[in-house]
This record gives structure tokens, C-alpha cells and sequence, in this order.
């Protein structure tokens, strides 16, 4: 390509002449030729740029100056961030060229420039080290004599060390890709340098702020925190920086920020405040990530502790904070548990041996030495024509760095000196393979080749000043080592920045040393919501991944996964932390409970009761009164009165297939075979005492044959509706986990029992209860036969007694239907009642009589037999009688006159 020509120094202004053939912008051409727009300003506070000759040069930017105000590029001098870098740059070649195994019989040479701290003026400051690249076309171009002009050429930068801000290798880097000229920077850090593409000559030995933020997320990560708030100063720096911790974050999961607040370049007053006021609107984020330089920091700091909340926010600081003290000056106890990061460094020892040794005599080569020595030791070096200030003293030159001035390296002094380290070995392998065995710079290197020495410096692997590897990716970045520190004020030992951990790719973090405010060893929590109780889910929140509600997994769920509760199988009940299921327990009616007791112990004297009473019948089976009372219906009531109480066992016994078919059998069968006999009783003396009445003819079935016919016909219904019931559902027993299932899974319960409900049951039963109510219906019909005939009269009491049994018995076993002890009450209730029944039915009908056979055998004697015309006989007295008797009720009973008048 073409450019401008440029004034020769051995010529007039005739000489002057341009080519029009450029491609470039006219901006461009403008900065080239020194018209930039801002030209007129810089004219006034451009420093000159330091120049050491060698046979390669070097390029280098440093931050000599800060930036100046309004209308003023440059500011105050940098003492540690331009200074000593700068300085390191210089000690790091006087190390280079007096090594005689690193670019043997080469000297390299420099040309350092100021950029102010100023991306533009960077700029245009960083064109010099193009111009020897620049095609000229001297064609047009003649002296006044005729003859061509003696350009002198400049000299060529083979690479450039630098710059230290990204925005300003940012800057920088945009031009020198377009010459071919690598770059390799300090201490620029911005994640987008590490675009191949846009960015192919550039390279730096810090690792960029992706791998900073990917370190960052690993420590909030290992402390348990999944919920933080981000600060960011406008900027490149901060800005990337918090945008490389976001897109990892979200990449990594389980993690979500609560606030990402940006500061401003120049904040308005009470910025500050409004941020702190900002963050704890998400109080709950205690973490705060912060990118920020140290101005920005300090005022963070300042904002919490007006806000009286310290000890609250515990900052997650990047390299910009680092293990500074200038940023917690006076707010260390906000500070407090900060945890800060730092690329891996060491303190270069020769350098400070190197750098205390410097004065005004031995340092003339470095232009801005003298300002550096002005501010550091706060007096002024008299020059002719120029008065000392008053209260600044006279600058003797006898004042030594460390000595009479605070000193402490800069922390990228080691990362300037691997710069200059890796352009060198880069140079000296290239020499190796297009030298080989030639002393000095030969033709091939002459000029050197920029894409050539870019592949040679991604291939550089050395051990650097502080002992730890130099080498770069195919992005040109360097390998991620950081050291992880706590600012700890409770470490009475050693107050102040504590190491706690590295980072190498991986995170090494010994919590044990970390300190947090208040002494604690526990870290404090920064979640957005706190992990739910034990069977509890969680119902998130929507678009907050790290937020939810515990919602309690109640009734009979348990939690199947951390967001979902669901029902345990029908069988089965959550335990008690609801985390899984486990089987309902299984119960029974148990022989050793107070409500089997109760009804056994009845059980047991009612069927010892009836064996007496069996056994007395029949040891006095042809006795009077045994014959009297029925011998054959009598042996068939006591059977089913003894039926009764066997049931009770049967009731309580563990269910099982046996155990259901005699229930089925017996719970209505022993009923039925009582009531029976007494319904064929009743009915027996019903019809003699009726037919009494109308004739003399006895009627027909009352010999004892015709009863026990009748009665087995009336127990054989009940028998076979019973074998029905079996073909249709064979009996067997089944667990039931709906009859006592509460709200409370706890007092959850399967019950065994056999396959008869509530209504299976009383289905048994009814049969009964039907035979109960005709013989009580009988024994009201019978109850005005004379007392003398009348074996109803006790039949009839024992039915009414019965009917009050059951009448209360039916309230007492539905109206416990929903008790937790439905089961007991309802199966004592049963047993209880059949047992007072029969017991109702042994007391009024044989106890009597065996009372008078034991111990009154003198009554237990032939009475006169009577006809059936004598029953007759009595039957129709007993009616008149009853007729007169209602006769005198209704108020008509006639007055006979007295006759003895």
C-alpha cells in the first residue's frame, strides 16, 4: 500500500509532495501527519517519548500520567501504575541484554510512550510505531538541486508491550493488527480481547476476566451461595467483567442474580446511597460481585456504612480490589469478610533492589523520572528561571526510594517483566530457526516479519520472574492462576488481607481460615430463598430460578421429588419427615385389650351358666319341672343360648378363612335358634289358650315332635340364606385401610377383618331380630293366660328385656360408625349385647327352674295332670274375667241390690 511521504530532513518544502493513491481514511491521514482534532491541545502537554536504541525496539505503553482535566490530555504522574510498570520494562531489557543465553549479540532497544490514560491519545501516540511500515511513494518528490530527498529510515517496532487499560489495548490493538505488529499487554483483562478475530495480534500474560469471573462463580458456588447482586463501574473493565460472571453463571445453573447495578463514570452526590438503598431491596442477596476500580469501591463502602449496614453486604471483589488497602482505607469494618482476587504473583526481588537504587544521576534515560522524584518525595527539583513553591522544600538529590519515601512494588511489575521476557524468547527462537549460527540480526529478520513473531510468541513456554509458567492459548490469553484472599478484622494474630485459596482451573478454598464478620467460622447465607424442611416441595417462583415457597406435603402425600408431592399407595402411609412411603400398620382386636376383656369375661360365665344349666337338665331330664318347661325346645334354646356366647370368641379371634365362615355361620344361627324355640313356645300357648276358648278340640302341632319341626323349619331359612351367602362370596378375611385412615397418617391403621360390613352384619342379625319382635308380639298376646297355665308371662319379659337391649344397641353400633375405635366399640357393642340377650334369656326361663331343682326339690313334684277340656276351662274363665275386668274399666259394672233388707 501507499501512504503520505513525509518532510525529509535534508530538504526544503519544495520537497514536499503526497500521493492521492492512499486507501486510507482521512482521519487517518490526519493522525499520520499529526492534524488530529485534538492536535492543537496535545501541542501544549505532549511528554516526549523515552527512546533507547537497540538493534530490535521494542514498543511500550504505560500509563505514565493520569488523565487531565477539561481541555488538559494529560494529568497527574502515576508513581506505581505508570512508573514502576514503566520501570519494569526497562529493568526487565537491561536483565535481557546482559544475558548472554537470551538473544546472544542482539541488544533490544525501546521506544516508550505515555498514553495518559486516555484511549485516543493512546492512539495516536501508538502511530509511531507504524511508520516504518509505511510505503512510500517518492516518486514526485525532488530537492531544489534536482536530486531525490534522504529520507532517513525510522525505526522499526517489531512488537509493542502494552497498554495497561483494555479500552486502551483495545485502542491500540485496532491498529496495530492492520501493520502486523504484535501486542502483548500486562494487565488488560477485558474478556472481549480474547476475540481471535477481531483481535489476532493481540496477547497479554494475565489471564482475562472470563477466567477471573469463572473463578468468582466457582468461590460464590463453594460458599453456598446461589443468590447475589453484581457492581460494575461504567466502563470496559467492569462492565465485561460482570457480563463474563452473569453468561457463566447462567451457564453453570444454580446461581441467579438479584441486582446488577452499574456505577457511573461520573456519579451524581447521593449515587452512592441509591445503590446501597438499590441492593437491599433484595436484602436476601448478601453477596455482592463487584468489578469496580478503587475510587468506586471506597464510596461503596462509605455508602453502606451511612446506611448503618455494616456487617450486612459481604463483597466478592475482582483484581481491581485485590489485596489493596487504599480502597477500605478507614471503612474497614465494612469491609469486613470481603473476599477478594488477585492473578498469581510474586514480589520480583531484584527489581527492588533494581528500583531503590534509582536517583537523578543514574536514571537520566527514563524523561519523566524527575516529575516521579517531585511526588514522591514532595519537594521540587530547581530548575533556572523557576522558584520553589512555598512549603515545598529543595530537591537535593541525596533522597533515597524506601528510604525517605514509602515503597511497595506494584503488583504487575512481575507481569511487565514476562512481557518483555516472552517478546524476547519469541525473538530468540526466531532467530534460532532463520539465523542459525549468524551473530546478530541477519537478512530474514531484517525487517522482522509480524506474523511470523506473532506464532512464535503463542508458542513461548517459560518459567517467568515469579517462578510460574508464561505461555498463551491459540486466543493469546494466559493460563487463569489467581490467589483467593479475606480482608479477616476478627484475626487478632494477623488482621488484614488473609490468602485462603487459589485458583488453577479449579478452586482450592480452604474454608477453615475464612473469618467473617462478628469472628464467625460459619458462612453467612446469601440465598434467595432457604432449602425447605424435610417433606416439604418447593413451588418456584416465576423467572427466578433460585427462588421458591416450601409448600408442606400434607395428608397422606409424601415427596416424590423436590418440586412434587404424591400420594402414597392406598396400603401405605408417609413417614414421619414424609420422604418416602412405609406400610400402614396392621391391627386386630387383641385378647389382652379392655375391649375383648370385658366381653370374654361375660362370655365365659354365660357359657359356664348354660352348662350348668344343660348339665342339671339333663341329670334331671324326667324330673317335673324339666319336663314341664319343654324338655326337647328347651335342649334346642340352650343350645343357641350356648351358640351366643361361643360367638363372642369367634368375634375377637384373628380373622382368617375359618374364623369368617363360622362368623357367618354362628353370628345370626345361635340367635336364631333361641328365638326360634321361644317364637314355637309362644305360639304353642297362643293357639291352646285360643282354641280354648272356642272348643274343647285341641289344635293341631303342639305335641313336642310338631315343635321341633316348626322350630328346625324356622332355623333352616336362617341356614340357608347362610349357605347361599357362601356359594355367592366365600368367606375370607382382607386387610381395610379406609375404616381408619384420619387426616393424621400417623394414627393411620389397617384393619383385618373378615368380608362383613355393616350391613353383611346386620343382614345376619335381621332374621333374628324378626323372630324377636313376632315372639315378643306373641308374649303380649299371651300375657293375660292365667298365672297358673301361663309359661309365657317369663318369655314374654325376657322379649321386652331383649328389644330394650337391642334398641339401644342399634344408636350405640351406627352411631360409632366414624370413631377412630369404630372397630372395638362396634365389636364389643355386638358381643355384649348377644351375650346380655342370651343372658336375659337364661336368667327369666331356667335359672328359676334350676334354683327350685337344686335347692327346692320338694316343689319339684307330680301335679295333677290336666285335659286339654280343663285348659279349655280356665281359657274361657280367663276371658270372662278379663271381660268383667275391662267391664269395671270402662265404668260399667253393675250394682246389685242389697238383698239382706
Amino acid at each position: 500500500m501507499t501512504m503520505a511521504s513525509q518532510l525529509p530532513r535534508h530538504c526544503g518544502p519544495s520537497c514536499i509532495a503526497l500521493s492521492h493513491s492512499s486507501t486510507w481514511s482521512p482521519l487517518l491521514w490526519m493522525l499520520l501527519l499529526g492534524f488530529s482534532p485534538h492536535s492543537s491541545a496535545h501541542q501544549r502537554t505532549v511528554s516526549h517519548s523515552i527512546k533507547i536504541e537497540g538493534d530490535i525496539t521494542l514498543g511500550g505503553l504505560f500509563p505514565v500520567h493520569s488523565k487531565g482535566p477539561a481541555g488538559v490530555v494529560c494529568g497527574e504522574i502515576k508513581k506505581e501504575k505508570g512508573i514502576h510498570r514503566m520501570e519494569a520494562m526497562l529493568y526487565a531489557l537491561d536483565q535481557i541484554n546482559s544475558d548472554p543465553d537470551l538473544l546472544p549479540n542482539i541488544t533490544l532497544g525501546a521506544r516508550i510512550l505515555d498514553t495518559c490514560s486516555r484511549d485516543t491519545y493512546a492512539l495516536e501516540q501508538s502511530l509511531s510505531f507504524v511508520q516504518a511500515l509505511i510505503q512510500r511513494d517518492n516518486s514526485d518528490v525532488r530537492c531544489s538541486n534536482g536530486e531525490p530527498p534522504i529520507i532517513p529510515k525510522p525505526e522499526q517496532v517489531v512488537g509493542v508491550i502494552g497498554a495497561s487499560a483494555s479500552s486502551v489495548s483495545i485502542m491500540v490493538a485496532n491498529v496495530l493488527r492492520l501493520f502486523d505488529i504484535p501486542q502483548i499487554s500486562y494487565a488488560s483483562t477485558a474478556p472481549e480481547l480474547s476475540d481471535s478475530n477481531r483481535y489476532n495480534f493481540f496477547s497479554r500474560v494475565v489471564p482475562p476476566d472470563s477466567m477471573q469471573a469463572q473463578a468468582m462463580v466457582d468461590i460464590v458456588k463453594a460458599m453456598g451461595w446461589n443468590y447475589v447482586s453484581t457492581l460494575a463501574s461504567e466502563g470496559n473493565y467492569g462492565e465485561s467483567g460482570v457480563d463474563a460472571f452473569m453468561q457463566i453463571s447462567r451457564e453453570a445453573g444454580g446461581l441467579c442474580i438479584a441486582q446488577s447495578i452499574r456505577i457511573p463514570r461520573e456519579p451524581r452526590k447521593g449515587e452512592f446511597d441509591k445503590i446501597i438503598k438499590r441492593l437491599m431491596e433484595t436484602s436476601n442477596a448478601r453477596g455482592v460481585i463487584i468489578f469496580a476500580n478503587e475510587d468506586d469501591i471506597k464510596r461503596v463502602l462509605e455508602a453502606a456504612k451511612r446506611a448503618n449496614l455494616t456487617g450486612h453486604f459481604l463483597f466478592v471483589g475482582s483484581d481491581s480490589w485485590g489485596a489493596k488497602s487504599s480502597p477500605i482505607l478507614n471503612q474497614e469494618d465494612v469491609a469486613e469478610g470481603a473476599v477478594t482476587i488477585l492473578p498469581k504473583r510474586a514480589s520480583v526481588e531484584g527489581f527492588d533492589q533494581y528500583f531503590t537504587t534509582r536517583s537523578l544521576e543514574n536514571n537520566r534515560r527514563n524523561l519523566w523520572f524527575a516529575e516521579f522524584w517531585e511526588d514522591d518525595f514532595k519537594c521540587r527539583i530547581t530548575r533556572t528561571g523557576i522558584k520553589v513553591e512555598n512549603g515545598l522544600r529543595k530537591c537535593t538529590g541525596e533522597e533515597r526510594i524506601g528510604r525517605d519515601s514509602a515503597y511497595e512494588q506494584e503488583g504487575k511489575v512481575q507481569f511487565v517483566i514476562d512481557a518483555v521476557y516472552a517478546m524476547a524468547h519469541a525473538l530468540h527462537t526466531m532467530h534460532i530457526d532463520l539465523c542459525p549460527g549468524f551473530m546478530g540480526v541477519c537478512d530474514k529478520m531484517d525487517p522482522v516479519e509480524g506474523a511470523m513473531l506473532l506464532r512464535y510468541i503463542r508458542a513461548v513456554n517459560f518459567n517467568g520472574s515469579a517462578g510460574t509458567g508464561v505461555m498463551f492459548n491459540e486466543n493469546g490469553d494466559a493460563p487463569g492462576r489467581y490467589d483467593i484472599f479475606q480482608y479477616q478484622l476478627s484475626n487478632t494474630t494477623n488482621p488484614g488481607y488473609k490468602l485462603i485459596g487459589q485458583w488453577n482451573n479449579h478452586l482450592r478454598l480452604n474454608m477453615e481460615d475464612m473469618l467473617w464478620p462478628g469472628g464467625e467460622h460459619q458462612v453467612p447465607d446469601s440465598v434467595c430463598s432457604f432449602p425447605c424442611e424435610s417433606g416439604e416441595r418447593k413451588r418456584m417462583v416465576k423467572g427466578v430460578p433460585c427462588c421458591w415457597h416450601c409448600e408442606l406435603c400434607d395428608g397422606y402425600q409424601y415427596l416424590a421429588d423436590e418440586f412434587n408431592c404424591d400420594i402414597c399407595p392406598y396400603n401405605m402411609r408417609p413417614n414421619k419427615n414424609r420422604t418416602d412411603c412405609r406400610p400402614t400398620p396392621i391391627i386386630k382386636l387383641e385378647w389382652s385389650s379392655p375391649w375383648a376383656i370385658i366381653p370374654v369375661f361375660i362370655a365365659v360365665l354365660g357359657i359356664l351358666a348354660t352348662t350348668g344349666v344343660i348339665v342339671t337338665f339333663i341329670r334331671f331330664n324326667d324330673t317335673p319341672i324339666v319336663r314341664a318347661s319343654g324338655r326337647e325346645l328347651s335342649y334346642v334354646l340352650l343350645t343357641g343360648i350356648f351358640l351366643i356366647y361361643l360367638i363372642t370368641f369367634l368375634m375377637i379371634a384373628e380373622p382368617g378363612t375359618v374364623v369368617c365362615a363360622f362368623r357367618r355361620l354362628l353370628l345370626g344361627l345361635g340367635m336364631c335358634i333361641s328365638y326360634s324355640a321361644m317364637l314355637t313356645k309362644t305360639n304353642r300357648i297362643y293357639r291352646i289358650f285360643e282354641q280354648g276358648k272356642k272348643s274343647v278340640t285341641p289344635p293341631k302341632f303342639i305335641s313336642p315332635t310338631s315343635q321341633l319341626i316348626i322350630t328346625f323349619i324356622l332355623i333352616s331359612v336362617q341356614l340357608l340364606a347362610i349357605f347361599i351367602w357362601f356359594g355367592v362370596v366365600p368367606p375370607h378375611s382382607y386387610i381395610d385401610y379406609e375404616e381408619l385412615r384420619p387426616p393424621n397418617p400417623e394414627d393411620a391403621r389397617g384393619i383385618l377383618k373378615c368380608d362383613m360390613s355393616d350391613l353383611s352384619l346386620i343382614s345376619c342379625l335381621s332374621y333374628s331380630m324378626f323372630l324377636m319382635v313376632t315372639c315378643t308380639v306373641y308374649a303380649i298376646k299371651s300375657r293375660g293366660v292365667p298365672e297358673t297355665f301361663n309359661e309365657a308371662k317369663p318369655i314374654g319379659f325376657t322379649m321386652y328385656t331383649t328389644c330394650i337391649i337391642w334398641l339401644a344397641f342399634v344408636p350405640i353400633f351406627f352411631g360409632t360408625a366414624q370413631s377412630a375405635q369404630k372397630m372395638f366399640i362396634q365389636t364389643t357393642t355386638l358381643t355384649v349385647s348377644m351375650s346380655l340377650s342370651a343372658t336375659v334369656s337364661l336368667g327369666m326361663l331356667y335359672i328359676p327352674k334350676v334354683y327350685v331343682i337344686i335347692f327346692h326339690p320338694e316343689q319339684n313334684v307330680q301335679k295333677r295332670k290336666r285335659s286339654f277340656k280343663s285348659v279349655a276351662q280356665a281359657a274361657t274363665a280367663s276371658s270372662h274375667l278379663s271381660q268383667k275386668s275391662n267391664d269395671k274399666q270402662n265404668g260399667e259394672t253393675k250394682i246389685e241390690p242389697d238383698r239382706s233388707q
